[in-house]
């Protein structure tokens, strides 16, 4: 499966974003997307998972409350919607996708989409 993350910008403190994450090639349904973000000096992070079926998933203490994680297979597409974001939570974004369930544990996901720059300005 190939994974497109797009939906990133510029935004000030309080904002929102909607990050989508599109896929190509078969099987999306089968897949755990999870999406995770690395800012400039920083090691990548987890922020949020969700299950092939789209009815469970898992946050970072840093997103609950304020991001959402959803998918539509029917269009290939998982999504990230971010509310009341602070400079902080400025990086690039990741969507990833795994058969072995969704886990706030990186090296789990075997397929990556290219990122998506999320900017805070406060």
């Amino acid at each position: 499966v190939q994974l497109q993350a797009s939906g990133g910008g510029l935004v000030q403190a309080g904002g929102s974003l909607r990050l989508s994450c599109v896929a190509s090639g078969r099987g999306f349904n089968i897949y755990a997307i999870g999406w995770f973000r690395q800012a400039p000096g920083k090691e990548r992070q987890f922020v949020a998972a969700i299950n092939d079926r789209g009815d469970s998933s898992l946050y970072a203490d840093s997103a609950k409350g304020r991001f959402t994680i959803s998918r539509n297979n029917a269009g290939n597409t998982a999504y990230l919607q971010m509310h009341s974001l602070k400079p902080e939570d400025t990086a690039v974004y990741y969507c990833a996708a795994t058969l072995q369930g969704h886990s706030d544990y990186d090296v789990l996901y075997d397929y990556w989409g290219q990122g998506t720059q999320v900017t805070v300005s406060s």
